[in-house]
């Protein structure tokens, strides 16, 4: 199956995005229908296997699915959509463990593993089941009175299941900016401590209540590097299941270059040049670093920013 490049007036990418361009149709008319939800439960459907919230890959480097039979009697089942295979449709399924599974909520090296040998449309279907999986582990309790919430709508609800409360929860989706800032035909990067040695990226934050995505670019590239942002443009999107962002890529302007860095936040914030930065994509297609910095992975948004950026010349 082939599916179109991600355009729109800012950017022309060669490929889906990461994350992005599932071949799974999410079927959300099923999912409130509960005889059709039984009925795809049969020995056709597939079962996205994970570990915890690992993704769990072939021999030939694909996802790993098995069948229903393969769930834990004592979990629950997240409804993932229909995918049409050479037999019929199938119901796609994931399954959520009874008890928490280990890990963190950033990508280990299992996931930065499927996200350099997947395709985009199943890393997208990794993603979302990874985010919804995820989500059903932080919510089994309601937020309003505390009592056990109880799975709905094939996986993509909780309702409380307190008579006096019955509050419904929903999936949720954090909004984050990531932005590049340009001034005098230079780019404005970060690295925070986690980061690789000699690892640069985009400035990144979350979009807070109150905010429009362009007061956010400009808050977050103050905060963290002190410099004020101006003329901010959307760019493109990406699904981020680590654990549930919806990363908001802009590009900005900026007059005054000097940085007034949050050393709480961030270990080093310093501008590239064009030259620079082209090297260090370039590193990234053979695995090595840059001259200058090691560019995001191929994965990242934030990657496909900075190649927007060399590219729009």
């Amino acid at each position: 199956m082939s599916w179109p490049c991600w355009r729109n007036s800012n950017v022309d990418v060669a490929a889906p995005i990461a994350f992005s361009g599932s071949h799974i149709d999410r079927a959300d008319h099923i999912r409130n229908d509960p005889a059709a939800l039984e009925a795809l439960r049969t020995a056709q459907a597939r079962l996205l296997r994970m570990d915890g919230l690992d993704p769990v890959l072939t021999d030939d480097s694909a996802l790993a699915w098995g069948d229903l039979a393969d769930a834990a009697p004592d979990s629950e089942l997240v409804f993932l959509g229909i995918a049409q295979g050479a037999d019929g449709e199938h119901g796609c399924f994931a399954e959520v463990p009874a008890t928490t599974p280990p890990g963190g909520p950033h990508a280990g090296p299992a996931s930065w593993k499927a996200m350099a040998v997947l395709e985009s449309g199943e890393l997208a279907a990794y993603g979302a089941a990874r985010a919804l999986v995820g989500w059903h582990i932080r919510h089994r309790f309601c937020a309003v009175c505390g009592s056990a919430t109880a799975m709905a709508k094939g996986g993509w609800q909780r309702t409380c299941t307190s008579e006096a409360c019955k509050s419904e929860h929903f999936p949720r989706v954090d909004p984050v900016t990531i932005m590049t800032v340009e001034h005098d035909g230079k780019l404005l990067l970060g690295r925070q401590p986690r980061f690789a040695p000699g690892q640069y990226s985009a400035l990144a934050g979350f979009v807070e209540p109150g905010e429009t995505i362009e007061e956010a670019v400009k808050r977050e590239t103050f905060e963290e590097a002190g410099v004020r942002a101006r003329d901010v443009e959307y760019v493109i999107s990406q699904p981020w299941p680590f654990p549930s962002s919806l990363m908001i890529g802009c590009h900005a302007f900026a007059d005054d270059p000097a940085i007034v860095m949050d050393e709480t936040e961030m270990d080093d914030v310093r501008w590239f040049t064009r030259e620079e930065v082209t090297d260090a994509l370039a590193a990234v297609a053979r695995g090595e670093q840059g001259k200058a910095f090691g560019a995001p992975p191929k994965a990242a948004v934030a990657h496909a920013l900075l190649r927007w950026w060399v590219e729009r010349g």
